[in-house]
This record gives C-alpha cells, sequence and structure tokens, in this order.
C-alpha cells in the first residue's frame, strides 16, 4: 500500500478532506475538513450527538465515509483494500473505547501480550516483557495476574491503555475513555493520557473532561450537527469562542 500524494505536510499524521457521512437519511458528518499533526493533541469536544465519536470512528473505518478521503500517515483508510491490508493499517492506530472490551477469560498481561504476538508476529518472552514494562507505565505493575473482572473500571481502562500502546502505534485514538468511570477514577486515566502527551503521542480525544482539554490539548475542535464549527487553541476556546453554539456550549457547561 503506497502512500497516497496530498497537499498537507510531512508533519501532519491526520488528515480529514471533505468528509461526508450518513446513516439512511441523517447526515452524521457534513464536510469535514480538519489536520491532526504529528505530536500533536487534539480534543474534540460539543454537545451529545454532534458527530464526534462518529468522526474518530472513522479514522480506523470502524465506521465507512459516504465521501472525501481520510488519510493516516499518508495512507488512504478508505480506499479499496484487503482485509489483510486494513487490519495492518488498524494495527498502528491505538483506540481506547468507552467500554474497555478486555478479553475477561485471559490475565491483565496476557490481554496485553496477545495482539503483538498475534498481529506482529513478536516472541512470547519480548511480548511478556514489553508487557510488563507498560504495565509499570499505567501503574498497574502489581495486578499482572489479575482478571479483568478483579479490577476496577478505572483499572481496566489503564489496561486497555497499555493494550493499545503494545502495538506501538504512531498515534492514540481515545473514544470517551472516562464517560462509563465512576467520578473517582477519571483521574487516573486522564493522568496516563497526560504523560503520553507529555512524551510527544499524537492524541486525538473525545471527551467530556474541560479541565484536560484545557490543560492538555494543543487544540481543540467545537462538533455540533456533525461539523466541525470552532477549531482553537484551548486558551482561545475557553476564553473568548468565536462561534454563537460554541459560546452557548460553554455557557452551558459553567452554569452546571
Amino acid at each position: 500500500m503506497n502512500p497516497v500524494p496530498h497537499p498537507a505536510g510531512d508533519d501532519t499524521m491526520i488528515l480529514f478532506s471533505n468528509i461526508n457521512k450518513w446513516y439512511g437519511d441523517y447526515q452524521a458528518l457534513a464536510d469535514v475538513n480538519a489536520e491532526v499533526k504529528k505530536g500533536e493533541v487534539v480534543v474534540v469536544c460539543g454537545p451529545s450527538g454532534s458527530g464526534k465519536s462518529t468522526l474518530i470512528r472513522t479514522v480506523n473505518r470502524l465506521e465507512e465515509v459516504k465521501s472525501g478521503q481520510l488519510l493516516f500517515d499518508g495512507h488512504d483508510i478508505h480506499a479499496p483494500m484487503s482485509s489483510a491490508a486494513l487490519n495492518k493499517l488498524r494495527s498502528r492506530i491505538g483506540f481506547v473505547f468507552q467500554s474497555f472490551n478486555l478479553f475477561p477469560h485471559l490475565s491483565v498481561l496476557e490481554n496485553i501480550m496477545l495482539s503483538p504476538m498475534r498481529v506482529l508476529s513478536v516472541k512470547r518472552t519480548d511480548a511478556k516483557a514489553r508487557a510488563a514494562q507498560l504495565l509499570e507505565r499505567v501503574g498497574l505493575s502489581n495486578k499482572a495476574g489479575a482478571y479483568p473482572a478483579q479490577l476496577s473500571g478505572g483499572q481496566q481502562q489503564r489496561v486497555a491503555i497499555a493494550r493499545a500502546l503494545a502495538m506501538e502505534p504512531p498515534a492514540m485514538l481515545f473514544d470517551e475513555p472516562t464517560s462509563a468511570l465512576d467520578p473517582e477514577m477519571v483521574g487516573e486515566v486522564l493522568s496516563v493520557m497526560r504523560s503520553l502527551a507529555s512524551d510527544g503521542m499524537t492524541m486525538m480525544c473525545v471527551t467530556h473532561e474541560m479541565n484536560f482539554a484545557r490543560e492538555v490539548a494543543d487544540r481543540v475542535w467545537f462538533m455540533d450537527a456533525g461539523r466541525i464549527l470552532e477549531k482553537a487553541d484551548p486558551e482561545t476556546f475557553f476564553g473568548s469562542p468565536q462561534h454563537p453554539r460554541a459560546q452557548r456550549f460553554l455557557s452551558d457547561l459553567r452554569a452546571h
């Protein structure tokens, strides 16, 4: 699969060009044009039903687009390709979901080892060593032998992050990673995400955690009705949003 020539610079990791998506008569994404640069943290926010999760799920083709082009590190994600080629491409895109999707019958360590061994043919001893390093990274070294059901929601989500990192992806996508967690567990997951951002990981995060957006994002995209209405650095977005819909969204948040 050869990279597609495109007008964006070499520092572009994800490029959306005129992306449209429908569910039947409902247009979920409308003429989305945006880019995420390498090493950049982009937070996508907006009201429920605005298209945020649909947008992020197009990046690894969990959602198909109707028209437009979506490039990931120069590769056209939605071009016709074999399932093997698609799986190979997906293996380079770390994805952390709202639900943790861990295998219940595998230990924490085995959950992290599985994909590198199966997809990348990493030797078991190497996969185990890497998994142990990643568990230390997310603060769960002492849980290697535990099973998902024995962990709190916050711990399971940190294991899910470690599992995504085990594939050594050049970018990580987070789709509302804290929305299924009890409030006291949110901080432990955001702290792992903060440390990834400070290490220069390219990240695209759909989240309602506005403090995280304010502190960690390089850019904030505000969506409503399937469109990106505003793109700004956090200081500008939170201090002086330009679009009336973004202004209303933020004033509603402050009211709560």
